[in-house]
């Protein structure tokens, strides 16, 4: 068989690092929301994430068996995805509902680009936008913790009936609240977050730049720092900012890439939250942002060190 060189865009890195093992580390930071969603919300939880989660692995191991394609079920990436597409549902999502929003992610988001690394946005993410289109009425019956505090015991806090300037910090950062699976808790998404760091999953740039830039705005805009701050700890900012937007195929590799579009994630979401018909603007705001990282990829590239632009030739005077 002829054998030919792939070649790729730059930057080109020697690394010990497997897909099974970034994906493993991933479903380890995973964990702490899973955790927390089952705690806050009842077992019916785990069902929703573990039913999700192997419908996804089913997906695309019968894909690539009708299309005679090696498996690559097992390097975690389907699991991985049936995870994060299970937290941004609520509790009691039906599991039929979890199984069209599987399909959609593994099938004819990944797949149908060509498998991992073709795809041009995040598989979960997309998945979340269809139901969220499609099941609008499922998507949005919360099921609110019978330990929630009265001042959200009958919103999600960025509905526009909550006072965000009366609502307690400390059940905001534990999850007292309605909402999606994993992002109510803050606190399993910063010990995710750790977990990420900590392991050389990702780095900082993407979710720091993003909710510094949505928390600024949100201050400038309302001129208090506690409901910026509230604002940022509600309503999946924190989650897609950690665990969504930092994709590894839909999210650029330079660090000043990263920060232009962590920036434009923020600057999004802030428009559609304060500005637009809905609430929640964070999936759309990191969709954008997905189809716009080869752009960000090419004004963020990182000239070598000592690189000088050659200046162009030009003719002087009489010369040939």
């Amino acid at each position: 068989m002829e054998e030919r060189l792939l070649v790729t865009a730059s930057p080109h890195i020697r690394d010990h690092s497997t897909t099974r093992g970034l994906m493993g580390a991933v479903v380890a930071a995973l964990m702490p929301c899973v955790l927390a969603s089952a705690l806050i919300f009842g077992a019916r939880a785990l069902l929703l994430v573990a039913v999700t989660a192997l419908a996804c692995v089913a997906f695309e191991a019968l894909y690539e068996w009708l299309n005679h394609k090696a498996n690559t079920a097992g390097d975690l990436s389907a699991v991985v995805t049936g995870i994060i597409l299970a937290l941004n549902m609520p509790v009691n999502m039906p599991l039929w509902i979890a199984v069209v929003g599987a399909f959609v992610a593994i099938v004819i988001v990944k797949q149908l680009f060509g498998g991992i690394g073709y795809n041009l946005a995040n598989p979960a993410l997309v998945g979340r936008i269809v139901l969220f289109l499609g099941f609008t009425t499922r998507m949005t019956a919360y099921v609110y913790p019978d330990m929630a505090v009265d001042a959200l015991a009958s919103a999600t806090p960025l509905a526009g009936t909550v006072d965000l300037g009366a609502v307690n910090f400390l059940d905001m950062f534990l999850g007292l609240h309605g909402g999606m699976l994993g992002e109510t808790c803050v606190l399993a998404i910063l010990a995710g977050f750790a977990i990420l760091l900590a392991t050389g999953a990702i780095q900082a740039a993407i979710p720091v730049s993003i909710v510094a830039t949505c928390y600024i705005l949100t201050l400038l805009y309302t001129g208090d720092p506690y409901v910026a701050l509230m604002e940022c700890m509600g309503g999946g900012l924190l989650f897609g900012a950690v665990f969504m937007a930092t994709d590894y195929v839909t999210s650029p590799f330079t660090t000043r890439g990263k920060l232009f579009y962590g920036i434009f994630i923020g600057l999004v979401t802030f428009l559609i939250r304060h500005f637009a018909s809905m609430n929640e603007g964070m999936s759309f705001a990191i969709l954008l942002g997905n189809l716009m990282t080869p752009w960000f990829n090419e004004w963020g590239h990182q000239k070598p060190l000592g690189y000088k632009k050659a200046k162009k030739a030009g003719k002087k005077g009489g010369d040939a």
